[in-house]
Formats: structure tokens, C-alpha cells, sequence
């Protein structure tokens, strides 16, 4: 399964007491497997940083990296900006990717990716919460 992590929720991914964790460990394992581009890859450092600090941004750029030495990492590079998230346009780099990916799911928080429920595009939004609820938790 193909999925696009939005940036809030791809940071709360870290920590061993994180409760988001099942999905970084389903990346590592190749159980998911995680759609970025540049433009995604450059605000996932840029953000992680600011919240945490460098050395937060290296953790996290050195587990993407991990995983996709793994092979749990799509890298692309859109060619068609849909501009779907009007409420928000700093949140289409997500959209694009995921629709270039054909993902399943943007996990997220944001309400702004609401608008992709009736756009009648693939990916659908999903809070980590729920991603792991439905998908990662044993049955």
C-alpha cells in the first residue's frame, strides 16, 4: 500500500513512546511504502528542524533514508500541479504527490485534505489514528 505522510504527522512518528510508531515500523518492515518528492523531502526537514532542532532533522531525514534503502520509498516528481487544497496551497505538494503515486492515503491531522473526499481522486485522507486502526493493528 502506497501512502503520502503530511508533515505534522510524518514528525510525531519519532520516539519510543510515540503513538503514531506502527507506522514508521510498517515502513521499515515494507508493509507500507511512503510517496515523497523533493518538495516534500525539503519541508519535512525544514519543519522538523524548526520544531526540534537540527539534529531532529537529521533523525528524520536519516529514517527516510533507511527506508528506502528498504525499499518502503517512493521518490517522484510530479508533473501536474491539480492545486486541489485551496484553503491551504502549502498542503497541494502532498496532494500532487499522492495523486502521482496513485496512494491509497494522505495520513494526516490537517482538515484542509477534507476537499479530496469528493474530488473524485484516488488517495483518500486519513488520520494516523486511523491508518493504524485499520491497517497496522492485529486483528
Amino acid at each position: 500500500m502506497i501512502v503520502c505522510i503530511d508533515t505534522n504527522s510524518l514528525v510525531q512518528l519519532f520516539g519510543k513512546k510515540s503513538p503514531f510508531r506502527a507506522i514508521a515500523v510498517a515502513l521499515m518492515d515494507g508493509r507500507i511504502e511512503i510517496a515523497v518528492s523533493t518538495a516534500i523531502l525539503l519541508e519535512y526537514e525544514e519543519v522538523a528542524a524548526a520544531m526540534h532542532g537540527p539534529m531532529f532533522a537529521r533523525e528524520v531525514i536519516g529514517f527516510l533514508d533507511l527506508a528506502a534503502a528498504s525499499g518502503s520509498v517512493k521518490h517522484l516528481t510530479p508533473q501536474f500541479h491539480f492545486r486541489i487544497i485551496t484553503a491551504d496551497p502549502d498542503d497541494d505538494i502532498f496532494a500532487d504527490c499522492a495523486i502521482a503515486a496513485a496512494a491509497e492515503y494522505i495520513i494526516t491531522e490537517d482538515g484542509h485534505f477534507k476537499v479530496l473526499r469528493n474530488a473524485g481522486y484516488k488517495p483518500q485522507p486519513i488520520t494516523p489514528e486511523e491508518f493504524i486502526r485499520r491497517f497496522l493493528s492485529p486483528s
